[in-house]
């Protein structure tokens, strides 16, 4: 039997039961989609937070006190405290060759009110003038913080976008003023829009010089981080050791009770997250293939069931075991690779949706289009091979007598 004559008799035994045939197609065309829109998502959630993270400032290091432990995250050494980093942490890592620029920061979070009555929980930083050259921040209007208002305990402050916003509204925040825990505040600039990377977003921040920070609002004399920038990729590691050399000196200990992380080890972290919830998600969505492979497996014996005279008098004029075969398995395939098609470009679909209207970056993964092909095309052929090898052994006679 020609292969042209096996395509017509599949497609048209196909055909005869258009609806039982969608149903069938159904489990895999929600499979394939689920693992398309999937990989494709957390292909473009990786790009996003790579351009996210360096678009606050390429060539950065981040020193946080306390020590890094595998399972256990950030926990203090020593005496159990992790409030190590101090002002003469700064002004030694400034000394270090090829340091461009050292921001120290301090976090805390305050519910902020305006003086037209509306109030947020916001996430206050106190920051040093270098904080803009290290995170790349720019003012959209207004001025920075400046050397002057470190030196004068100056109660001004910079808000993110999206708090001026929350706390003015349309009304021109410059020279107006805020509350943070009781403590008037005046507004000198407004930062552009940055949207998050990873898990901060600087549009909701409030930036204030961090001796006011520490002195007046959270009443300390240590930094949550230093941010460093350095001049070049390639003197990275360099300074990076210089640091926890230094560092370690000048807080007399043996082993160093901070942690320094580059940018690329931050990526590589949100990354391996990223990866792992993918692979988990793809694989839940992968159980709705075998589920669909199951329902061809049924279709197929059913249908097999209803064609037994059907196929017994095919084969007592003279058609092979093979060539019943392979019609069977010809049409599970066929379920299989037009149920494929129709998920990848619903998968297609969904993630371009998903990417609109999260603004993450849309990446098309085509190596899970090739994937999916390969795999619906192997369940065809997998589940579709019990029905196709029991129709062929039917015995002619027995096939002929079945009611």
């Amino acid at each position: 039997m020609k292969f042209n004559d096996l395509l017509k008799e599949s497609l048209s035994s196909l055909k005869s039961n258009k609806l039982r045939t969608g149903l069938t197609m159904l489990g895999i065309i929600i499979g394939v989609a689920s693992v398309i829109s999937m990989i494709s998502l957390g292909e473009g959630s990786k790009v996003s937070i790579q351009q996210s993270i360096e678009s606050l400032g390429s060539n950065n290091l981040i020193v946080f006190p306390g020590i890094v432990q595998p399972g256990r995250g950030f926990v203090a050494s020593g005496r159990g405290s992790a409030e190590v980093l101090k002002i003469k942490d700064v002004e030694e890592i400034k000394k270090i060759e090829n340091v461009s620029a050292v921001s120290p920061e301090v976090q805390r979070r305050f519910q902020i009110v305006s003086d037209i009555g509306n109030n947020i929980n916001s996430t206050v930083l106190g920051i040093a003038p270098e904080f803009f050259q290290v995170r790349n921040i720019q003012i959209a209007e207004g001025d920075q913080i400046t050397n002057e208002n470190i030196r004068s305990f100056s109660k001004v402050a910079v808000l993110g976008s999206n708090v001026a916003k929350d706390l003015f509204g349309d009304i021109d925040p410059l020279g107006r003023k805020i509350r943070i825990n009781n403590l008037s505040f005046r507004v000198i600039g407004v930062m552009q829009p940055k949207g998050s990377a990873g898990f901060v977003s600087y549009d909701d921040f409030i930036l204030v010089p961090y001796t006011v920070m520490q002195k007046q609002l959270a009443g300390t004399e240590y930094f949550n981080s230093i941010t460093v920038k350095v001049d070049s990729k390639e003197n990275i590691e360099k300074v990076r050791e210089e640091i926890e050399i230094r560092l370690t000196e000048l807080h007399k200990v043996t082993e160093p009770d901070f942690s320094i992380f580059s940018q690329e080890d931050i990526l590589t972290t949100l990354t391996s997250v990223i990866n792992t919830f993918t692979i988990f998600l793809s694989f839940i969505a992968g159980i709705s293939l075998i589920v669909g492979g199951i329902g061809i497996m049924n279709m197929m014996l059913t249908s097999v069931t209803e064609r037994t005279r059907e196929i017994g008098l095919r084969k007592a004029i003279g058609a092979k075991n093979k060539n019943i075969l392979n019609q069977i398995l010809l049409e599970s395939v066929f379920i299989t690779l037009i149920g494929g098609a129709v998920g990848i470009i619903l998968g297609s679909c969904i993630t371009i949706f998903v990417g609109k209207i999260t603004n993450i970056t849309i990446i098309i993964s085509y190596k899970a289009i090739l994937i999916s092909i390969l795999v619906s095309t192997s369940i065809g052929i997998i589940f579709g091979y019990y029905p196709a090898k029991k129709a062929a052994n039917l015995d002619p006679i027995e096939a002929l007598r079945y009611e």
